[in-house]
């Protein structure tokens, strides 16, 4: 039986060629970057070229990017030093962040006392900046987070327009990044994003390496402490293997993602021809959502919405109700929640995402399995 996967929004297989690289590395290059001898400054090269390679994609400056385990990691310690130590007193945020977003701030309500504020969302998964306008009016010193492409439904946010904003009322913005850097072009001097995070497994890199940009002066100091590395910002000894893996990761998704991006966005509009054709009261959630994301409410009955991932797993088909993060979890989508009635959230849902590894042979085999269920 062949497996398809269908589920890279939850984790992206590695290109073949980050697996080289990695190999290489734990096999010669193993000392560690902190040691002064030739075995430690040439492990401490390859995370310095590594951290000038990514800095290239997003044109920031070397000495902005800093590695961290992943994303969750990297929001927690940027929201947490805002309210700490640059003394933020409210965050701006909405109720379909990540959970790694949504949890701490809720943590930081209850240890700091900080106001919370919740921007509405439109029906159809958008940001409603005519009331983020009338929050940030408020006046306190604010930081305003928001996800760059939301990883349960696929909806972008105009992070031009609400940096612009930001600035406007002099209020911090950060960004989660990790379903759409690799994916499309961000340029952090064009649209002057104050904190981004990003993690290497979203975009065909490894596990257990990620990386946030902190603007130059943004007076953001450690959530944890040991040694010196990464500027005295995230103490700890680097894992290179994972951060040049990232890295390699990074560089082949921007090589490649003109043509990439386009033969996905195919792989999208046949999915959903093909939902319109054969479940024709199918409802997709969103609109002018990100090309490889796909979230679908299906018309079948509860006993069958109960056993659907099942039934598609048994048939070697990996899909996902959501979040990964989630996926075990009984309860329903905190995104969906937001964006329909009491009907709909109870209909079975979909997320299909899509990379360049999957075909419309693919798709063929997931429609005809959804038929059969």
């Amino acid at each position: 039986m062949k497996k398809i996967y269908l589920d890279n929004a939850s984790t992206t297989p590695l290109r073949p060629e980050v697996v080289a690289e990695m190999t290489k590395v734990l096999l010669e290059d193993f000392g560690n970057p902190s040691s002064t001898h030739s075995f430690g400054r040439s492990a401490k090269v390859l995370i310095e070229s590594a951290r000038k390679s990514i800095a290239k994609q997003i044109n920031a400056t070397a000495s902005e990017i800093i590695f961290t385990s992943c994303g969750t990691e990297a929001n927690n310690w940027i929201l947490r030093s805002c309210v700490r130590d640059l003394k933020v007193e409210r965050i701006i945020t909405s109720k379909i962040e990540h959970h790694a977003v949504l949890h701490t701030v809720e943590m930081l309500a209850k240890e700091y006392g900080i106001q919370v504020d919740f921007v509405n969302i439109k029906s159809n998964g958008e940001i409603d900046f005519t009331d983020l306008v009338e929050l940030l009016s408020q006046g306190k010193k604010t930081l305003v987070s928001l996800m760059h492409v939301n990883n349960e439904i696929g909806t972008v946010l105009n992070l031009e327009k609400a940096v612009r904003l930001c600035q406007a009322h002099n209020a911090l913005f950060h960004t989660d990044t990790v379903q759409s850097i690799g994916k499309t072009e961000i340029d952090v001097q064009e649209v002057p994003i104050d904190f981004l995070v990003s993690s290497a497994h979203k975009f065909h890199g490894p596990k257990g390496a990620g990386f946030a940009y902190i603007r130059k002066n943004s007076g953001l100091q450690p959530i944890f402490f040991g040694g010196e590395q990464e500027k005295g910002l995230r103490a700890g000894t680097e894992a290179v293997h994972q951060i040049v893996g990232m890295a390699k990761a990074l560089d082949l998704a921007y090589e490649n993602l003109d043509t990439e991006r386009t033969y996905i966005s195919e792989l999208k509009r046949y999915a959903i021809e093909r939902l319109e054709i054969d479940f024709p009261e199918s409802k997709i959630n969103g609109e002018e959502t990100f090309y490889n994301i796909l979230n679908v409410n299906l018309p079948l009955s509860e006993e069958k919405a109960s056993m659907l991932l099942f039934h598609l797993d048994m048939k070697g088909i990996a899909v996902s109700r959501g979040s990964a993060c989630q996926s075990g979890s009984v309860k329903r989508s905190h995104v969906l929640a937001e964006i329909l009635d009491n009907e709909e959230i109870k209909k079975p849902n979909l997320r299909i995402s899509f990379s360049h590894y999957n075909t419309k042979e693919d798709i063929d085999v997931l429609i005809e399995t959804l038929k059969s269920v």
